[in-house]
Formats: structure tokens, C-alpha cells, sequence
């Protein structure tokens, strides 16, 4: 078990994560560190634990945009609906030329 210490604002924080985690602990706090100015400002006097609350919520607050958003179009998928439509007009213009039955 690996021991991290993560920096949020002003305070340092050591917690234990599995063997190969760290990096991804410590990519979880900076999104927290990342706003904690702005959440330490809206605690006001609330304190450190207010501020930590409303860093969480600002972070929880970005999940739900992104759970939300459209997925973006991959270059893959823009191909294959570019094929798609072409084979689609050939079809019709296939249609057009051959003869009625």
C-alpha cells in the first residue's frame, strides 16, 4: 500500500491508495486544488470543511456537464456515416438507371 500526500490549498494530506493508484489520486485532487480559491472565497467564514464541501461540489458539479454531453464525433464515426451516405446515393442513382421489371 503506497502513501500519497496531496496538497489542497494550503493543507497537506497523506492517504494510502493501492500499489499503481497514485497517479490517479493525485489527478483526482488537483481537480479539487483547482478550485479551491474559489470555494475557499465562497466559504467565507465557514471554514476549511465548508470550503472542501462546495470544492466537491464544484468538481461533482462538472461530472454531471460531462455525463451529460453529447459523446464527440470520432473520426471513425464521421467516416462511416460520410460512406454511408455516398453508398446510399449510389444506391438511388442505381435505382434511377436500371430498367423497370
Amino acid at each position: 500500500m503506497a502513501i500519497v500526500t496531496l496538497r489542497i490549498g494550503d493543507t497537506n494530506y497523506d492517504l494510502a491508495c493501492r500499489d499503481g493508484g497514485e497517479a490517479r489520486l493525485k489527478e483526482a485532487a488537483a481537480l479539487i486544488d483547482e478550485r479551491w480559491e474559489l470555494a475557499r472565497r465562497a466559504a467565507g467564514a465557514g471554514g476549511a470543511n465548508r470550503a472542501m464541501l462546495l470544492a466537491a461540489l464544484m468538481v461533482a458539479d462538472a461530472l454531471i456537464d460531462a455525463r451529460n454531453a453529447p459523446p464527440p464525433e470520432t473520426p471513425e464515426g464521421v467516416a462511416l456515416d460520410q460512406l454511408s451516405e455516398r453508398l446510399e446515393s449510389i444506391a438511388a442513382a442505381l435505382e434511377q438507371t436500371l430498367p423497370s421489371a
